[in-house]
């Protein structure tokens, strides 16, 4: 099969759970109940631990989305806007952005959205109950410019045919830049030992300018903050088929783990796509509060919000590790963070060539 058919054939699919989503409605209203939608509460109270595929997803807690209430009627009105927008993009064979979304409902009257963030919630609770990704609704988040370099060979199909990229050999020093559906990638050869996954542009330019990649065999990834859907599935993928390892480099603060357990754990307002994004065997290589000790680093001063983060950490089940707790519980005690660069203290090659070597021999990576 081609293609462009299984390109139609998914879109169809896609189309069909839409519709049945707004038939559901129909027939609570032809069996004259109020139209209601069911979805799980998305907080770190409803979050469990799913053994078969090691990533935390939704538990059983949900709340309902009623027509009872003019707020609950608004709602699910949105959600059949949204709905019929997304049917006739599929059938023009078009996309759009969450950002173009927002401002496309600007023309609905009753149904427009007041923020951006309500918009974006809402093509999340059509993922939950299509059980489908908003990729395959043509809907795709504004460039995030996350890339990839090392010694990997890529094969990306795209609307104007396929391409063969060697990440280290055709691409300049910013590296292969991540595509926003992952999975039309195929994966050629490679020669790699690990992947790091680094947070900053200003560390992963270091890694680079330094020959992180070539002396160590090293794919690296820039997550450029909070990572992208798509960049997490490009590390998911390449963990789970390639059999390479992965290990994440941040800051040190509470949003820098909380960068690392959307990787390694799932975020909690998608923890419908954990196991499609999530890498269970995702290792966190630092900066931790115990570096900030025993390395005598650079901090700074922990923010009323900081303070709040990691208090709220404390209770989240995806800290719960002896580990967390104990680097959790020192952070709070120093009143202190730090940042991957601190490390410069010590020279612009410490971290290349003493910082992360030790800290991946002790890990077992290499």
């Amino acid at each position: 099969m081609s293609a462009e058919a299984k390109t139609e054939g998914k879109d169809e699919l896609t189309k069909k759970k839409l519709i049945d989503i707004i038939g559901e409605f129909y027939g609570q209203l032809q069996s004259e109940r109020v139209p209601y939608l069911n979805l799980p509460t998305r907080t770190k109270a409803n979050i469990e631990y799913n053994d078969a595929s090691e990533v935390w997803v939704y538990g059983d807690r949900e709340s309902v989305r009623s027509a009872k209430t003019v707020r609950g009627a608004y709602q699910l009105l949105k959600t059949s806007y949204v709905v019929d927008f997304l049917n006739a993009q599929l059938d023009q064979a078009k996309s759009s952005t969450l950002r173009e979304l927002y401002y496309i409902s600007e023309n609905w009257d009753l149904a427009k959205f007041r923020e951006q963030q309500e918009s974006d919630r809402l093509i999340e609770d059509l993922e939950i109950v299509s059980e489908l990704q908003r990729e395959n609704f043509h809907i795709r988040p504004e460039e995030d410019g996350a890339s990839v370099l090392g010694p990997i060979k890529i094969k990306e199909q795209t609307r104007r045919g396929t391409k063969i990229i060697h990440c280290q050999d055709d691409v300049g020093e910013g590296g292969y830049q991540i595509p926003n559906n992952v999975d039309n990638l195929e994966f050629l050869e490679h020669d790699a030992k690990m992947i790091i996954a680094i947070e900053t542009g200003g560390m992963k330019d270091r890694l680079i300018e330094n020959g992180f990649d070539e002396k160590f065999n090293t794919i690296i990834v820039h997550l450029k903050g909070q990572p992208a859907r798509s960049t997490r599935r490009l590390l998911k993928r390449m963990n789970e088929e390639l059999k390479i390892p992965v290990v994440v480099f941040t800051d040190g603060d509470p949003w820098s783990y909380r960068i690392f357990a959307s990787v390694a754990y799932g975020a909690i307002k998608s923890a419908h796509l954990s196991e499609y994004m999530a890498t269970p065997a995702a290792q966190f290589i630092g900066i931790r509060p115990s570096d900030i000790v025993n390395y005598e680093l650079p901090t700074d001063k922990l923010s009323d919000q900081d303070i709040r983060a990691l208090h709220s950490m404390l209770s989240d089940p995806r800290f719960e590790s002896e580990f967390w707790q104990s680097e959790i519980n020192l952070q709070l005690e120093l009143n202190k963070k730090s940042e991957q660069q601190s490390l410069a203290k010590y020279g612009l090659d410490y971290v290349t060539d003493t910082y992360l070597p030790e800290r991946l021999s002790e890990m077992g990576v290499i």
